[in-house]
């Protein structure tokens, strides 16, 4: 079995969405800076993330949702060679820009290329280092920063392309993803296992969720041992029971005591132990299979080294 890959582009770097937004193309900067410094960098198989297919995206979005999101992307190219914006808004937060079509359809690809070597064992398991990322688009809708949700794509990649029969996904974000609810509640091949702050955005995730959504809504201030008591007791016993051959890790890092996107108590250290805790489910269940792909994250030095301890336990090496 080979070793840890580490999946990106260039074009993520392109995708952006106007000055001073948070999810900017510093994030990739900062989290490669790191993994270079620190040595991480020279243990990791770096691959360039292909770009995902419309059959990939029909997996878990709407094709009329992916033809009026590829009309908008068309429309600003054009526009813009006319002397138009370089944006255009879907939400308040959220904006197509140039290049982020081309950046999302790598940010899936990537997921889906990680998912591939993870299960064919040319990976052990493996990180994508992509942006935009993917947790709050839902089957037709954009919102959140995110407007292809990769890790459900790459949830119904595994089970419906490879044939696996139980997926997990781990969902550490700050911010609940409402877009891979809504994609994969109901259907049991998946287990969705997520804590998040509450109430907050995106005011999701508590209202009678699927049985397959295992969600820990905590208050603002909670702390990272809280956070692994809950883990311990709630999740252990149903991954246990689960016994998933795959897990997908959606890697939010804004749940930092340092990042201002949210209010909850975590340090670089729970985020190394909630990266143990996978490991030690995907070793138990999954002959040690994980793809973890970046979501949030927004305070630079504190995203770097966090998926610095990320990838070390990824790759072996705390």
């Amino acid at each position: 079995m080979g070793g840890t890959g580490y999946y990106t582009h260039r074009d993520c770097w392109k995708h952006e969405m106007g000055a001073g937004h948070p999810e900017c193309p510093q994030r990739l900067d900062v989290i490669e800076d790191r993994l270079l410094l620190s040595g991480v960098a020279d243990a990791l198989d770096k691959r360039d993330a292909p770009l995902a297919s419309r059959a990939d995206l029909l997996l878990a979005h709407d094709g009329h949702y992916l033809d009026s999101l590829r009309g908008m992307s068309d429309r600003l190219l054009e526009d813009y060679a006319a002397g138009g914006p370089a944006h255009a808004a879907i939400d308040p937060d959220t904006s197509l820009g140039l290049h982020s079509w081309q950046a999302a359809l790598r940010a899936s690809g990537a997921a889906l290329a990680a998912t591939d070597a993870v299960i064919a064992g040319d990976l052990a398991n493996a990180f994508c280092a992509v942006r935009p990322p993917g947790h709050h688009a839902e089957r037709a809708k954009s919102m959140g920063f995110c407007f292809f949700n990769h890790v459900a794509i790459a949830a119904r990649y595994a089970l419906d392309r490879h044939g696996l029969r139980r997926v997990a996904i781990v969902d550490f974000d700050v911010h609940h993803g409402n877009g891979t609810e809504n994609i994969l509640a109901g259907d049991d091949r998946v287990l969705m296992a997520s804590f998040f702050q509450h109430p907050f955005y995106p005011f999701s995730g508590t209202a009678a969720p699927a049985g397959n959504m295992l969600n820990l809504p905590v208050p603002a201030y909670t702390r990272g041992l809280e956070i692994r008591d809950l883990v311990e007791t709630h999740w252990t016993p149903r991954m246990d029971a689960f016994a998933p051959e795959l897990i997908l890790v959606s890697a939010g890092f804004d749940a930092h005591r340092e990042d201002d996107m949210g209010q909850l108590g975590l340090t670089d250290q729970d985020f190394v132990w909630l990266s143990q805790w996978v490991m030690d489910m995907a070793r138990r269940h999954a002959r040690g299979r994980v793809v973890s792909v970046l979501e949030g994250g927004y305070a630079l030095d504190a995203l770097a080294r966090c998926v610095e301890g990320h990838v070390r336990v990824l790759a072996g090496l705390s």
